[in-house]
């Protein structure tokens, strides 16, 4: 059975692992074809090494990786670098590693922000799912401008 990682962080003000956890539990062959291996870190510069951890202990064929920086400059920067960990994970392990990070000053109002954390991590996890599954479906979608968290931006079009 194929295994899809999920790790979050404590410190993140919104349960970012739970929606991709249940997103993942609605895509078919939950608990046949593939399961969910889930682990929770304090903060976001922790993630790459579970995510890693998890690709060569656990055999995760592909990990998403969740947190959510805070508004100040140091934040920012942080989320950088834990960025930058991420990408290091995914080359040391040949293995992709979905970051979806969710910044608390992408939105004032706290629904909103709340809805772009609840979507993010709902179609990042279904992103995971389709490049081990459908890839199809992503090729589909491939130019059309397709955010997460925000309205889709649309295609670029041209007066041809």
């Amino acid at each position: 059975m194929d295994r899809i990682g999920v790790v979050d962080t404590m410190f993140a003000r919104v349960d970012l692992g739970g929606y991709a956890l249940d997103e993942l539990a609605h895509c078919d062959g939950y608990g046949e074809r593939f399961e969910v291996a889930y682990r929770t870190v304090p903060g976001f510069k922790d993630l790459a090494v579970e995510c890693k951890r998890l690709i060569e202990r656990e055999g995760c064929a592909i990990v998403v990786a969740l947190g959510m920086p805070g508004r100040a400059p140091i934040d920012q920067v942080c989320a950088h670098e834990a960025s930058q960990g991420l990408m290091a994970a995914q080359l040391l392990t040949s293995t992709h590693i979905l970051e979806v990070f969710v910044h608390e000053n992408e939105a004032d109002d706290p629904e909103e922000l709340v809805g772009i954390c609840e979507n993010r991590a709902r179609k990042h996890a279904r992103n995971a799912y389709w490049m081990l599954y459908e890839p199809d479906q992503l090729q589909r979608r491939a130019g059309q401008g397709i955010r997460q968290g925000h309205a889709d931006a649309g295609p670029i079009l041209t007066g041809d």
